[in-house]
């Protein structure tokens, strides 16, 4: 397919603008590793040209994924010390860029198409005078039915070696339940998205799973404080968590509770207010609605192949065979509403529902908290300041209180 693309332009993306080190857009990978310095997009003629420059000379693999089209590259876990797009934008055939810790030992980059497009070369440069180590990639528009036949996957010669050194090394512990003789309730907390999937980014540049992950840590603390709740994180880092591994998490640990934190971004700035959602095949309204389908693409986001997924997890409706547990969840979300209403600033109809994917566990109650929007300027500030997850965290842990007083009545009657 011929290319209409103007030549010779070679374009840096935006450099995104930070809030501070706690709610900045965070670095994937430990102090130790090597550092990704700079990303560069170049269109010309023929190609777009992706750039990722590095400290170190990284073995890497690169493949495609469709519906939407997508090129990924893994590497070894690295610091990300290069500026992220402030936002979506389209550079050549390049939608955007994201990036993460796609899993412990791998790093991913995430190139969203425009159109379906090829791999026509990939190689590295070695350090210039002015540049570090580089993989370069050279991407061409093609059709649909080429890109799916490029879809094998490509790699440098010193991948397969990467790949079984790091088979050697021990994995983290898979969360266990609690020991019988621990009487607390254990409750999970999930904050959303993470790795290369950032979430909402807000309006002043503050990405939704940072706030998240800080929101969760704080509520963590509290609850674990009151001596009652043992409290399990999805993740406790920026890490990619698919969804369905977010869900087993409380299977696993037999939680009682499960609470998946977001922090979204809308198209309305004027919209603000924290809201709690539980799971329906059949949404509240159209907001609820859209918001499940934006939150169930979150595996597509990071990269993720789902062709191995059941139908019930890659679907959007989820089929509900958990009524007693879906009637349980209803009743915290309305108690967690009747705890906050006297302290936070809460959306209008604030308990709603929709096909959330990370709901769909059948035997832990779950819900879905949206601690505000981030494309709102005063959410946003709200949820940079610790002192709103406290506050948040206090109407919280009274509502779980609550909760599992009311649950120790029925049970005896």
């Amino acid at each position: 397919m011929p290319s209409t693309r103007k030549p010779a332009r070679f374009a840096v993306l935006t450099l995104a603008l930070f809030l501070g080190a706690v709610f900045a857009p965070p670095s994937a990978g430990d102090a130790g590793a090597a550092e990704i310095r700079a990303v560069r997009i170049g269109v010309h003629a023929d190609v777009t040209r992706f750039v990722l420059e590095s400290d170190e000379r990284l073995p890497y693999k690169i493949f495609t994924l469709q519906n939407p089209y997508r090129i990924v590259i893994d590497t070894p876990e690295v610091t990300w010390k290069a500026a992220s797009p402030r936002a979506p934008q389209s550079t050549g055939l390049i939608a955007t860029y994201r990036y993460g810790v796609f899993q412990p030992g791998i790093s991913r980059v995430v190139l969203p198409a425009n159109v379906p497009v090829r791999v026509k070369s990939h190689f590295r440069l070695t350090p210039s005078a002015k540049s570090g180590h580089r993989i370069v990639l050279d991407l061409e528009e093609t059709d649909p039915g080429r890109f799916a036949q490029d879809s094998a996957a490509m790699a440098s010669p010193d991948w397969a070696a990467y790949v079984a050194n790091r088979a050697m090394t021990p994995r983290p512990a898979a969360p266990k339940p609690a020991a019988p003789t621990d009487k607390r309730k254990v409750v999970v907390i999930d904050p959303g998205h993470g790795g290369p999937d950032p979430g909402g980014i807000g309006v002043s540049g503050v990405y939704e799973k940072v706030v998240v992950l800080k929101a969760a840590k704080i509520f963590k603390q509290m609850l674990e404080k009151t001596g009652r709740y043992r409290v399990v994180l999805t993740r406790d880092r920026d890490i990619y968590i698919s969804l369905r591994k977010r869900y087993e998490v409380a299977e696993q640990v037999n939680a009682d509770l499960f609470i998946s934190l977001h922090a979204d971004k809308i198209g309305r700035r004027d919209v603000r207010g924290l809201s709690v959602y539980t799971l329906s095949e059949r949404a509240s309204d159209k907001e609820a609605a859209a918001l499940a389908r934006k939150e169930n693409k979150a595996d597509i986001i990071a990269g993720a192949d789902l062709s191995d997924y059941s139908a019930d997890v890659s679907s959007i409706l989820i089929d509900l065979a958990q009524n007693s547990t879906n009637e349980d969840s209803w009743g915290f979300a309305e108690t967690l509403v009747g705890e906050l209403k006297h302290d936070v600033r809460l959306l209008r109809n604030t308990h709603r529902f929709a096909g959330f994917a990370v709901l769909k566990s059948p035997n832990v109650p779950s819900v879905l908290v949206e601690l505000g929007y981030l494309s709102n300027r005063r959410d946003e500030k709200l949820l940079t300041n610790p002192e709103y997850f406290r506050t948040v965290g206090r109407g919280l842990t009274k509502a779980i209180d609550r909760y599992f007083k009311n649950q120790e009545t029925l049970s005896r009657t």
